[in-house]
Order: C-alpha cells, then sequence, then structure tokens
C-alpha cells in the first residue's frame, strides 16, 4: 500500500507539472504555439512577450499554485513524518513543468513552480524566495538573473529556517536543476547579451 501511495505522489505530481498553463493561455488567446515564439519556453517570461505584463503575472501565479498543488496534497493527505512523499512531489512537478508529457516534453524552466513547491513546503522561505527574485530582477532588469540567483539561495534558506534535510536536500537538487535549464540564458548574460524586462 505505502508503494502505491508513492506512486500516486510521484505520477500525481508529474501529471499536475506538465498541465501547460503558458502555453494553453497563449493558444487560446492568440491561436500561436509560444513553443515556436521567443526562446521557446513556455513559462511567463516567454508568454509576456506574447500578451504582456498581465498574463507574466497570471501565468506565474498560475504555475506557482501548480507547483505548491502536489505537495500540499502529500503534506496533508498521506502518512508522511519525515516528508518524503512531500520532497517526491516537488521533485516530479518541477520535472513535469520543464518536461511536460503533453507538449513532447518542451516545457518552461520551472521558477514559478519551483517556487510553488518551496511555498508549500515553508512559505516563509518560499516568500523569501520570492522577496529575493523580485528585488533582485528589478534592480539588474534581467528575469533570469533574479531566478538563478533566488533558486540558489533556496537551500540555504531552508537550512537556516531548521526544516527537515530532506526539504534543504530538495532546494538544492531544484536549484541545481534550475540553473542548468538557465544555462543558455547564464552564456548571454556573461557576453551581455540577455534580453532585459522593459
Amino acid at each position: 500500500m505505502e508503494y502505491l501511495i508513492v506512486l500516486a505522489v510521484v505520477v500525481g505530481a508529474y501529471l499536475i507539472g506538465s498541465i501547460p498553463t503558458g502555453y494553453l493561455i497563449v493558444k487560446a488567446k492568440t491561436g500561436q504555439d509560444i513553443r515556436q515564439i521567443g526562446s521557446g519556453s513556455t513559462g511567463a517570461t516567454n508568454v509576456k512577450r506574447v500578451l504582456g505584463k498581465k498574463w507574466f503575472f497570471t501565468v506565474m501565479l498560475l504555475d506557482a499554485l501548480k507547483g505548491a498543488t502536489p505537495v500540499l496534497l502529500a503534506k496533508f493527505l498521506t502518512v508522511d513524518p519525515y516528508g518524503i512523499n512531500a520532497v517526491l512531489a516537488s521533485i516530479f512537478v518541477i520535472i513535469g513543468h520543464s518536461k511536460p508529457i503533453f507538449l513532447q516534453f518542451k516545457g518552461g524552466k520551472s521558477v514559478a513552480s519551483g517556487v510553488g513547491t518551496i511555498l508549500a513546503l515553508n512559505w516563509m522561505v518560499g516568500l523569501a524566495i520570492a522577496v529575493i527574485w523580485g528585488t533582485i530582477t528589478y534592480i539588474s532588469k534581467y528575469v533570469s538573473l533574479g531566478s538563478i540567483i533566488a533558486l540558489g539561495l533556496s537551500p540555504i534558506l531552508m537550512y537556516f529556517f531548521n526544516n527537515p534535510i530532506g526539504y534543504v536536500v530538495y532546494c538544492l537538487i531544484a536549484a541545481v536543476y534550475i540553473i542548468y535549464l538557465h544555462r543558455e540564458n547564464i552564456v548571454r548574460l556573461i557576453k551581455g547579451e540577455e534580453n532585459k524586462v522593459r
């Protein structure tokens, strides 16, 4: 029975993460495939290129909610004294967002959904990450830089807020994975070619 619960958590989190929020909204509003526009990502930053700031924040909020939902379900609907199910849900929801089964495994970079998972694990850490992201993005005008630094700091913050070691390890894994997904942005940042928020 325990194995079935773990399987349900993993599959459910992945499928929820795979819901292509940005793709669906752009498709509904314009008929365009967001994967054929700009960076090709289905995330909020690329949606902004097509639909503007309002939909940037809408997609970001929905993706954060998408990240938080399976983690909260795992925390409160399963017997999870060590937080293992919550961590598994967190990992697979960001994998689902970046590699969605519904879009031939081409999705976004899991920033908003990753922050959503952290909010669900510990709302204070998640809020701190969101504030750091917003501050760095506002000052630098680079969304990618804000994302890289904010997620990079997440395991440190999770540790200093005295959370279970599993949560800290998850944040480390998520930070490495999300920074890896930003590898092309990092190259452009170094070259001074990264697009700024207007």
